[in-house]
């Protein structure tokens, strides 16, 4: 297939992002814990997104805090936050969809209020070890899985029974991706995608309602091969690969240690530039809904692991699950340290 316009626009968009960010740009780390730490309260269906109606200035702060850590994107309060979603709390569809919006606008808020600070504060790095730096910041509108709206644990097998087809899978994601691609977000990431379905549901969708705005497709994997459903992670890629909005593709919410073949999986299907932003390794407990502590692996052991996924081809990279500003701040100064060292 010949190359068109946008698929060139869409392409030369993330290039010349990365360019400006050195190579190599950081993502943000995991948003719900992080509003856990800040006295939300999350045990809810609508996990994350409950606080765009409770407390949207707890989101704000967290997106700060990740900007403050030296992250170049942030991603949405909007994983878990569906039409659907909204409509069962009793809100309206116009208040839905108000609510998407609303996620963008906070994520954009944060993103100037930092830029004022940067305006203002002299050192780069103040002695407490925040980051000052003005520099091209991306938000990036989430859409989690229709497995994140039945909030039961399906985004990590992928199972959706027989009755969940192609086309409705499509009708369940076509409003809200149509709202998000409208919002003012700079690209979309379809976020934790366990099957091949849902990934093909989203490459038809964005072709038929011929979506501008560039996105990242990022499966999860529990083996190191497959995605969590049991498809072919190399076959998922390929559906990223044909799709010519998709700017990045890669993994998220995946165990640390499998990230290293999972990047060599994706270089033998695409050549599009690859997104990496693992969980903390912790085990999740779908029936209780909580982490099982002491599973997973530390700061310093996870800032290890950066080096090598970046040398192996990563150009964005971050956390998901349990990862912290304090992660993210680890990768902003390995990762400049690997800059400086390039440079010498």
């Amino acid at each position: 297939m010949a190359e068109t316009t946008s698929d060139k626009l869409s392409s030369a968009f993330m290039t010349e992002f990365l360019r400006n960010a050195g190579g190599t740009a950081i993502i943000d780390g995991g948003l719900a814990t992080e509003l856990e730490r800040q006295g939300a309260d999350l045990n809810d269906p609508l996990w994350s997104a409950t606080c765009l109606l409770t407390s949207p200035h707890l989101i704000h702060k967290v997106h700060m805090d990740y900007l403050e850590a030296g992250a170049d994107i942030i991603i949405t309060a909007s994983y878990q936050a569906t039409i659907q979603g909204f409509e069962s709390k009793g809100l309206s569809t116009d208040e839905g969809e108000s609510l998407l919006r609303k996620s963008v606008e906070i994520a954009c808020s944060a993103r100037d209020n930092y830029y004022d600070r940067c305006n203002t504060s002299i050192p780069v790095e103040t002695p407490d070890g925040k980051i000052f730096k003005k520099r091209q910041i991306l938000v990036a509108a989430s859409v989690g899985s229709y497995g994140a709206y039945l909030a039961d644990g399906s985004e990590y097998s992928g199972n959706y029974g027989d009755s969940i087809t192609l086309e409705a899978l499509k009708e369940f994601h076509r409003r809200r991706v149509k709202v998000l691609a409208e919002s003012g977000a700079d690209l979309i990431a379809f976020e934790t995608i366990p099957n091949k379905l849902e990934a093909k549901a989203y490459a038809e969708l964005l072709e038929e309602e011929n979506i501008s705005v560039p996105a990242w497709f990022a499966f999860n994997s529990k083996d190191g091969i497959h995605v969590v459903s049991g498809d072919s992670y190399s076959e998922c890629v390929s559906i990223a690969e044909s799709c010519r909005n998709i700017v990045a593709v890669g993994i998220n919410c995946t165990p640390p240690r499998f990230i290293h073949g999972l990047i060599s999986s994706i270089k033998k299907v695409s050549t599009k530039p690859i997104v990496i932003y693992p969980n903390s390794g912790e085990s999740y407990d779908a029936d209780l809904k909580e982490w099982v502590q002491n599973t997973g692996v530390s700061d310093d052991d996870f800032v290890s692991y950066v080096n090598k996924w970046c040398e192996v081809g990563a150009s964005l990279v971050g956390g998901c699950c349990r990862t912290t500003p304090d992660t993210i701040r680890a990768i902003y100064r390995t990762l400049s340290k690997r800059e400086e060292n390039h440079s010498l």
